[in-house]
């Protein structure tokens, strides 16, 4: 009892430190996406704190593997290089005892996995969804960027704005070029549109926002051609419509689990394998951790680690393919993800055991010599 308390007080320290900063690193790199999207006007910047706090658990599902796979081999490789761990071995330490004591933490950061991929995850995904929703339901002028071209990707839209007024929620000289529809004889016309105020309103009723343009003028032709129309206003209405936020992997991302039980459809099959894979990939890579963490004094604690996170990467793509591979109908259900699992730990288990196999291998191949 001693020894397990030992060890897992070695490994949890570490699965701490590891994740927090391997937390750090991945949400740095989406925090600078979704900055980059704010500073664009996609959504209001004062959002970007909450979705990053509902995006949250997606990272933590990936990270808490990961950070008991890397410090099983920190923790275990220090062990060995002082030699700590050859003097448990002389003490009665036997591997059977020594996965036993590996298992039971793994155990319980599986079930912490389980937890936040079933439940928090798919909360936390709706969340964000909808509080990007809202935020772009709001008035326009919040998101707005003054003194910058905006290219709105999934509408061609070009919208430029010299100056705001957030108190009035009024902007100054507006400039807007989108494409029109292609017109029956295949002409690609473009409308660009000047104006000296605007103002954008949303209608309660129908949810539309709408773009009100004061003092302007219209034009609408073919670029390269001299045959355009000019139109002067003092007043103009467009609908300002959004681009839809959520994407397909999101949309299933975002469902509740006891949605996913029990449905024929190959998406939400491979959504709950991929949930409950998470959970059980924690076990199996500890047990593949355990077996690479075995080191001495020449190579050092980190003498196995590159190849020891390449098999772990190698094993998370595979699932990530196969979560694909069942969506499409390319990879059946069943054995589905389950099969990659049992490949990985039949390989944990062999490198475990290696010493043993290789050595009952040598001796029968000895026998039949003699």
């Amino acid at each position: 009892m001693i020894l397990f308390r030992y060890l897992a007080a070695e490994v949890l320290k570490s699965v701490v430190a590891v994740t927090i900063a391997l937390l750090a690193i991945i949400m740095s790199g989406r925090f600078v996406k979704f900055l980059a999207q704010a500073a664009s006007g996609d959504f209001a910047p004062e959002v970007l704190f909450i979705i990053m706090l509902y995006r949250l658990p997606s990272f933590l599902e990936v990270v808490l593997p990961l950070g008991l796979f890397i410090s099983i081999l920190l923790s275990y490789g220090r062990l060995y290089v002082d030699s700590e761990m050859t003097v448990m071995n002389a003490c009665g330490m036997s591997r059977r005892r020594m996965l036993l004591y590996t298992q039971i933490p793994a155990f319980f950061i599986a079930l912490i996995v389980a937890y936040i991929s079933m439940v928090v995850t798919p909360d936390g995904i709706r969340a964000s969804r909808e509080k990007l929703a809202d935020s772009r339901a709001e008035i326009g002028v919040e998101a707005t960027v003054e003194g910058r071209f905006r290219l709105d990707k999934s509408s061609g839209r070009v919208t430029y704005i010299e100056s705001v007024d957030r108190n009035t929620q009024s902007m100054k000289a507006v400039f807007v070029a989108q494409p029109e529809p292609v017109q029956e004889n295949g002409r690609s016309l473009v409308s660009i549109i000047t104006a000296q105020n605007g103002v954008f309103q949303v209608d309660e009723e129908h949810g539309e926002k709408r773009l009100i343009l004061e003092k302007g003028v219209r034009y609408v032709g073919q670029p390269g051609y001299m045959d355009y129309q000019r139109t002067r206003f003092d007043g103009l209405s467009q609908l300002f419509l959004q681009p839809e936020i959520k994407t397909y992997r999101q949309e299933l991302d975002g469902k509740p689990t006891s949605e996913l039980w029990g449905s024929d459809r190959l998406e939400d099959i491979a959504v709950l394998q991929w949930r409950i894979s998470l959970s059980l990939l924690v076990p199996v890579a500890a047990l593949i951790a355990m077996s690479l963490s075995k080191t001495d004094h020449r190579r050092g604690r980190y003498g196995k680690m590159f190849p020891a996170f390449m098999l772990y990467m190698i094993y998370l793509v595979a699932l990530n393919a196969s979560r694909d591979a069942i969506a499409k109908g390319d990879w059946p259900p069943m054995p589905g993800m389950w099969a990659i699992h049992f490949a990985f730990f039949s390989l944990g288990i062999l490198l475990l055991y290696r010493d043993s196999i290789y050595r009952h291998w040598w001796l029968a191949w000895r026998r039949r010599r003699g």
